[in-house]
């Protein structure tokens, strides 16, 4: 039961229940007091009720008392000491789950117990106590003035239709349907990854379903040529694409795309959202009597993009040859056709039967647009996705040529494509295919004429990704390893794990409800952030937590990953792999004469399991490895616009080592210091780029 059922049980005898409308009483359970962060809004609230505020009171006092032998360090340190508990080396106290518990619930009594005061020093002040009075003096002073300026404002009247109170209608429907997406404070940390905080800089999570997949995003040659971009060209693109914001940096990154695909041309958009819905809209409404053919579970990029070409649509079963050739075959050869679908479907793990597909688009006269997203940077020898890994060693075979390979399932389809945002930790997306094709959509397609252009920072930092993962296997290897292992473990304690052959695993919950607590309860009482996945993203009934597993997952973190959904499985009575045979099965989970494991499109061989070559996983306190070629590759494609940097490779640069030219130093230093919040100054006689610390790679 979430938050809000619990509440409904007391709206008879709670005034304030009763009459706080359903979506506000939602926002409140759910949103952190602004002064109290550990603590929701409606907690807060409660500290001010007379009935509800005494006990609160008692409460915290018993859990500060309660977990006070575990506030420090060395405290946590005697406890293991004293139970027989040998801290492994690389470990710290830190990383205990009983300890990073107990203090999670002492931080949010002490805030009970702080809200708890305050709300006693009100009471004590409207009584006429002359302490907490001459206490609250000055806060008042500064509330009559704001109280002044507020006066002077006149409040917003208008007549007619109620449009805050369909704002709440609308709202309501969503919290009734269970389809109310909720949005956490997450922020990942460069120097920890996959480790986050919360609202509160000191909680911190670990992170288990970001498409940040191989951690690019933190990768030290891609942090390093985007700070060197930013010295050299700065912020901003300046300007859409034919008003200012054609770089050299964004036509390097399409020439970098167009070789990963082996295609003649490639274009980049603000987001492959963008890329698939303007591609799609101009095609569509452009090609004469067009048809666009879509598997019933595409992203809704795709939807979008055929809703709005105003085209003929036909959907076709998932995955289904057999339904989609006889809808092909309903129209005829000389109509033109699209069939767009994906390599690898997100929330359920399949892969689309790319081969096949094609067979069918050049029997009966189809373009194929295929939707790489999920696949881009994580399949394939040189990272380009499922279309390459169908044949794995041809393309390995080629090298870094960006020469097409005839009768390769990536060279006979016809339109690619895939984002920057997931696998190489930028952002962006992109379309691959014929010069004509791609020229094309840059002359029609608004959403890439009429937006302005990503900046040269992001576009560099997403070609040093692509250029590192074009030059390295070993992320893609250890990602796929620890996948496995993940999978397997899930399967021994018998929790439901939709198949599949790819690097997705979908935990199957089967409620709104329970997969929404499963994933508060993760959260708040192991350190570990999954987003439950509810309708419409997947059928009402396959509910879900979609777990992402990276090479930068440790091997105790996968194994606390696994205890503690179990723990929550069996707190909320969840039902197991077991249960769903016993019911019939569903979303592909225990269905009758079904398997539960699906082989893994990597083999062992590809995997590097067969002949020992896989990097090894990694453990707490070790860091992943760096690969040197990779970066000096990743590095040569700047040589010409950044310069040759020195051999060592750089993460970022500290504040205080920012240089700013001798003329105006004064107004300069000011500005620099407001910018960085007080950060130490370095005025130099003439503007050089700042030296980053040396970070050493792997041979």
């Amino acid at each position: 039961m979430d938050k809000l059922s619990a509440l409904n049980r007391f709206k008879v005898s709670c005034p304030f229940l009763q009459r706080t409308k359903t979506s506000t009483l939602r926002t409140l359970c759910t949103s952190a007091s602004t002064r109290f962060p550990s603590l929701s809004q409606l907690t807060e609230r409660a500290t001010r009720c007379p009935v509800m505020g005494p006990a609160l009171r008692v409460r915290s006092k018993e859990l500060i008392a309660g977990y006070a032998s575990v506030a420090g360090s060395s405290d946590v340190e005697k406890i293991h000491q004293a139970n027989g508990v040998n801290v492994r080396e690389g470990a710290s106290v830190d990383m205990c789950p009983h300890a990073s518990a107990a203090r999670a619930a002492a931080r949010m009594a002490q805030d009970l117990a702080a809200a708890a005061k305050s709300s006693e020093a009100q009471k004590a002040k409207a009584v006429g106590c002359p302490y907490h009075a001459a206490v609250d003096a000055g806060a008042t002073e500064a509330q009559s003035a704001t109280a002044a300026a507020n006066q002077e404002a006149v409040p917003k009247q208008r007549t007619g239709f109620d449009y805050e109170k369909f704002y709440v209608q609308e709202l309501d429907k969503k919290h009734k349907d269970a389809s109310y997406r909720y949005f956490n404070n997450i922020n990942r940390l460069a120097a920890k990854f996959p480790t986050a905080h919360t609202a509160k800089p000191t909680d911190e999570v670990q992170v288990w379903c970001a498409n940040d997949y191989l951690g690019m995003g933190n990768n030290p040659v891609v942090l390093e040529t985007m700070h060197r971009t930013l010295d050299k060209y700065g912020h901003g693109a300046g300007g859409t694409r034919n008003i200012a914001g054609n770089g050299a940096m964004h036509l390097g990154l399409e020439a970098e795309l167009a070789n990963l695909h082996r295609k003649e041309a490639a274009l980049v958009f603000s987001s492959c959202y963008v890329a698939n819905d303007a591609t799609l809209t101009t095609l569509g409404s452009k090609l004469p009597g067009c048809v666009i053919f879509s598997d019933v579970m595409n992203h809704a990029s795709m939807i979008q993009g055929i809703r709005h070409s105003r085209t003929e649509k036909v959907i076709f079963k998932h995955n289904d040859m057999t339904d989609l050739e006889a809808k092909l075959a309903s129209y005829p050869k000389e109509t033109p056709k699209i069939i767009a679908f994906e390599s690898v479907y997100s929330m359920c793990g399949s892969i689309g039967p790319i081969r096949e597909i094609c067979d069918l688009a050049e029997k009966y006269g189809a373009l194929t647009f295929l939707d790489e997203v999920h696949a881009v940077g994580l399949y394939g020898p040189r990272g380009a996705g499922v279309a390459e890994h169908l044949d794995y060693d041809l393309h390995k075979a080629a090298g870094q040529s960006g020469t097409a390979i005839p009768g390769t399932v990536m060279d006979r389809v016809d339109i690619i494509t895939g984002t920057l945002g997931k696998a190489y930790g930028a952002v962006g997306g992109y379309i691959a295919g014929s010069v004509d094709f791609v020229d094309m959509v840059r002359s029609y397609a608004p959403g890439f004429i009429f937006t302005t252009s990503l900046p040269p920072a992001t576009v560099a930092g997403a070609r040093a990704s692509i250029a590192y993962q074009k030059n390295y296997l070993g992320d893609r290897q250890l990602k796929q390893k620890n996948v496995r292992d993940v999978k397997h473990a899930f399967k021994k304690i018998d929790i439901p794990v939709v198949p599949g052959p790819s690097h997705i695993v979908p935990v199957l919950v089967g409620d709104a409800a329970l997969a929404k607590a499963a994933s508060d309860r993760l959260l708040a009482e192991h350190n570990i952030y999954v987003q439950s996945i509810n309708y419409p993203t997947v059928a009402r009934g396959e509910e879900r937590l979609r777990i992402t597993v990276t090479p930068g997952h440790t091997r105790e973190q996968m194994d606390r990953l696994v205890s503690a959904v179990d723990q929550v499985f069996t707190q909320l009575g969840i039902n197991r792999l077991s249960d769903w045979r016993r019911l019939g099965g569903r979303a592909g989970v225990g269905a009758p004469g079904s398997t539960d494991e699906v082989a893994p499109i990597w083999t062992d061989e590809q995997v590097g399991l067969s002949d020992g070559t896989v990097p090894p996983t990694l453990h707490d306190g070790q860091k992943g490895i760096v690969d040197h070629a990779a970066v000096i590759a990743a590095r040569s494609r700047f040589n010409v616009l950044l310069g040759p940097v020195s051999p060592h490779i750089v993460a970022q640069r500290p504040p205080e080592q920012a240089v700013v030219p001798v003329p105006d130093r004064v107004k300069a230093t000011a500005a620099l210091r407001m910018a960085t919040g007080g950060a130490r100054i370095k005025v130099a006689e003439e503007v050089a780029p700042a030296m980053p610390t040396p970070i050493s790679v792997a041979a």
